[in-house]
């Protein structure tokens, strides 16, 4: 579905709609019966956003609410008011600059270009060309939500972690150094800025 923008099911092909979004969830933990996702597929989901576990309260409104009959759930936008706010966030100003400075903090993510010696000794693999793209979009986004006329280094510093953790494979040696994903886009982005 995320390549073709189709799905098949009893033989029966049906074309996806636009705006065409795909959320998924991720167990904290190797479970039985989940497996990761290879690299490739990690890679065309534009963020990976950490959720804390909710509050005591929370957890009690959770479990209360899954035993409920299903309740009515008022849209506030549709499909076209969606795609009305992506063209606004593709028309927020970027500089020339901001964005060489994302491609090579890009880049720097990848162990065979990078000039900091944790990426070079603890990545095994680097992010690739779909996360300038991506760190571009989101931070527009973010200058845009932010009421920013235009994109700087604080909106991409802001969505960096989310755009580039699930794109950063930490090597064994990293793993058993307390290496992650989140401390190696710290440094990085602590040496670009």
């Amino acid at each position: 579905a995320m390549q073709e923008k189709q799905v098949t099911v009893a033989g029966k092909t049906y074309q996806l709609t636009q705006p065409f979004i795909v959320f998924a969830t991720q167990n904290p933990i190797d479970s039985e019966g989940t497996y990761p996702l290879p690299e490739a597929q990690l890679d065309r989901f534009l963020f990976n956003v950490e959720m804390e576990y909710p509050s005591a309260k929370e957890e009690a409104e959770i479990a209360v609410q899954s035993q409920s009959k299903s309740q009515e759930v008022d849209a506030f936008f549709d499909g076209s008011d969606l795609m009305k706010i992506q063209q606004l966030v593709d028309e927020v100003p970027i500089a020339p600059h901001v964005i060489d400075w994302i491609v090579q903090l890009v880049r720097a993510t990848r162990p065979k270009d990078s000039s900091v010696e944790p990426i070079r000794k603890y990545v095994e693999w680097g992010a690739g060309v779909r996360a300038s793209q991506n760190l571009v979009r989101a931070a527009r986004a973010h200058a845009l939500l932010q009421g920013d006329p235009v994109v700087g280094k604080k909106n991409v510093c802001y969505v960096a972690p989310s755009v580039l953790r699930h794109r950063i494979i930490v090597n064994f040696i990293g793993e058993s150094d307390q290496w992650t994903p989140i401390r190696l886009i710290q440094l990085l982005l602590e040496n670009q800025t």
